[in-house]
């Protein structure tokens, strides 16, 4: 399951009909509380998050994970690309952090790395932070 938290609905549903469309089961969320509430850690899948969202934010999320032992492989998305950010949450264990927009084809490659992972706490190299530059 690619459980995807973001406070954007056009987003969300955009992300749902690319799920969809390959047939991946998808659980979407609204907020971080909604998906700290619902969350059942038994069930295996990747979470893909906004860094960016009211209330708790994609980084505090992947600290409430951590300290609740919940080990899910994490992919960071966000419309804000810094650095610091993206250092940031792959010390937190994200595989990989992406800007908005993206190749929906990138993501799709990387949902897949991470659901077949066997542990998202680990180290990753910067090579992972895949970054969209305009003129590329």
């Amino acid at each position: 399951t690619v459980f995807i938290v973001d406070d954007d609905s056009a987003v969300l549903k955009g992300l749902r009909l690319l799920m969809e469309s390959v047939r991946l089961n998808v659980e979407i969320y609204l907020s971080a509380q909604e998906f700290l509430d619902s969350y059942d850690q038994t069930r295996p899948g990747c979470l893909v998050l906004d860094i960016r969202m009211p209330g708790i934010s994609g980084l505090e999320l992947q600290e409430k994970l951590r300290q609740k032992n919940i080990s899910i492989p994490v992919i960071i998305m966000t419309g804000y690309g810094e650095i610091a950010m993206a250092v940031e949450a792959m010390k937190k264990g994200a595989m990989m952090f992406v800007e908005k927009p993206f190749s929906d084809q990138v993501l799709l490659d990387q949902i897949q790395k991470a659901i077949a992972s066997k542990s998202s706490l680990q180290s990753h190299s910067p090579d992972s932070i895949i970054r969209r530059v305009p003129w590329a």
